[in-house]
Order: C-alpha cells, then sequence, then structure tokens
C-alpha cells in the first residue's frame, strides 16, 4: 500500500514558512554589506571620490582667492553685495557635482552585477522575500554613501583650509547657511544613490542603468540649458528636473528667480527616488530573477 504526497508548485515558497522566517533583516544586511566592501569596484569607486572632491575643492578655494584679491572686487562688492566672493564653502562642496557621478556608478553596480552575474538568484533563494533583499542593499547603499560623503567633504576641507583661512574665506562652524550646505551635500548624494539604485533594479543591466542614471544626472539638465534660451517650457522644466531641484540644498546665497528653496528643492528630489524605488519594488516582486 503506497502513500500519496501532494506537493505545491514548484518554485513558489510562501512568506510565511518557518524557514523564510529564520533569515532575519540583520542577517541580509549583514551579507550585503560584506558583500558590497568585497568588490574592488567598490574600493576603486571610493578612492576617485575622495580624490575628485579633494581635487576640485582646492582648484576652486584657489579661484576664489583669486577673486577675494581682485583690485576690483571692493567696489563690485560695494555696489552689490549679492556679488561679493562666495563663503569657503563653496569650494570644500564644490566637488559633489563629480562625485555624484562615481556615487551613481557604485549604486547602480551594487545591484546590476548580481542580475548580470546571475547571482541574484542565489541571493534570492537563501532570502525568499525580495523585498527584504532590496532593503537591505538600499540600506547599504544608502550608509556607504554618506560615510562617503562625509570622507570627501573631510578631505576637502582638510587640503583647502589654510588657503580659505588666508584669504579670509574660512569655514564658519557658526553660520548656519554652511552648516546647511555641508549636510545637504550628503543627504544629496545618498538621494543620488537611492535614485540611482532604483533605476539599476528596474533596468537590471548595468549598461542601460548607467546610461540612464547619467542622462538623468548630467545630460538632461544640460540640454535644457541649451534650449531654455529658445523655449520657455525648457526653463520651467529644468528647475524641476531632479539634480537641478536636489542641488539647491547645497547652494548658499538668494535663491535665484525660477529655481526652488533649498527644502522644497530637495524634498522633490526624495520624491523622484521614492518614486523610482517603488516601482523597482513592484518589478522585483512580478518578475523572474
Amino acid at each position: 500500500m503506497s502513500a500519496t504526497t501532494t506537493a505545491g508548485p514548484v518554485g513558489h515558497r510562501d512568506d510565511t514558512t518557518p524557514d523564510d522566517a529564520r533569515v532575519t533583516f540583520g542577517h541580509a544586511l549583514r551579507s550585503e554589506w560584506l558583500k558590497l566592501w568585497s568588490l574592488r569596484s567598490q574600493w576603486w569607486g571610493v578612492a576617485l571620490t575622495v580624490l575628485l572632491m579633494a581635487g576640485l575643492a582646492v582648484l576652486m578655494a584657489s579661484a576664489l582667492g583669486a577673486a577675494a584679491e581682485s583690485p576690483g572686487m571692493q567696489q563690485t562688492m560695494d555696489a552689490d553685495p549679492r556679488l561679493a566672493v562666495p563663503s569657503g564653502v563653496v569650494a570644500v562642496t564644490f566637488g559633489y557635482g563629480f562625485a555624484q557621478l562615481t556615487v551613481a556608478v557604485l549604486a547602480v553596480l551594487t545591484i546590476t552585477g548580481e542580475y548580470s552575474s546571475g547571482t541574484i538568484r542565489a541571493t534570492f533563494a537563501a532570502v525568499p522575500r525580495r523585498l527584504q533583499v532590496l532593503s537591505a542593499k538600499l540600506l547599504v547603499v544608502a550608509a556607504t554613501t554618506a560615510m562617503l560623503a562625509v570622507v570627501g567633504l573631510g578631505a576637502a576641507w582638510l587640503a583647502t583650509a589654510s588657503m580659505l583661512s588666508a584669504d579670509g574665506l574660512a569655514l564658519d562652524p557658526g553660520d548656519g547657511e554652511q552648516l546647511r550646505a555641508l549636510g545637504g551635500t550628503v543627504a544629496y548624494l545618498v538621494a543620488v544613490a537611492a535614485l540611482s539604485f532604483g533605476i539599476g533594479a528596474l533596468w537590471r543591466s548595468t549598461a542601460a542603468a548607467i546610461a540612464t542614471a547619467v542622462g538623468v544626472l548630467l545630460v538632461l539638465p544640460l540640454l535644457l540649458q541649451v534650449l531654455a534660451g529658445s523655449a520657455a517650457w525648457a526653463q520651467d522644466v529644468y528647475a524641476y528636473l531632479p539634480t537641478v531641484a536636489g542641488e539647491r540644498v547645497i547652494a548658499t546665497g538668494p535663491t535665484p528667480d525660477g529655481l526652488l528653496a533649498p527644502g522644497a528643492g530637495f524634498a522633490l528630489l526624495a520624491g523622484y527616488a521614492v518614486a523610482v524605488l517603488a516601482a523597482a519594488a513592484v518589478t522585483a516582486r512580478r518578475r523572474d530573477a
């Protein structure tokens, strides 16, 4: 006499099974952290980002110093205070525009690298809850980007401190606007990393995701700047692009006409990132790895 057993659908697992319950978010987070820092590309990307932020800060500090020493600058400042030489925080944060590209590439590679190699299937087998995997990866990307931004700003400050002090442009810890620009740089780069990670999770292709991220961060703003001279709609749209809106949190001085205030601009960038991540989460649940 034989017993009959009924097998469930192959490849399907209930999210509430005991095996899944043993895989905690902490386990997934630790795994993703170790996985990220085992990549050689991560170390190269970190080094390049810090060097870019420090090197470009030196170039900007030199330019600000030359402007401050210009014979006609005092007369210009007396005529219109808005044309005064910016504070040294502009030099320290100057490298963010280039750092965002390396940060975006690193964020994309965090997710597309596994899809390209096929190892994402092993990851989902070990942690069947796909949203748990994506959340762990995103948190690791955000934490790494925040640390990288802080180190980059620290390197930029160390590289320019003596130059800025000599020109009377040293950072003022008591200046709320300068502190907002420094903190805004960290927040901006984290938001860019989150947006890029979401793009990578949607495309699942390294080339397509990097091309899209660079297009959104760099190409689209430049294109609309060119068109703005002849098309009013381009100027209106320009202010609401992710990077144009988000980088307002780093800017100092009065808000130019047509651009968003710092808080509103960053909120819009964060909204873009959340929307893309939400779409990526839906895609991860519905599409096969």
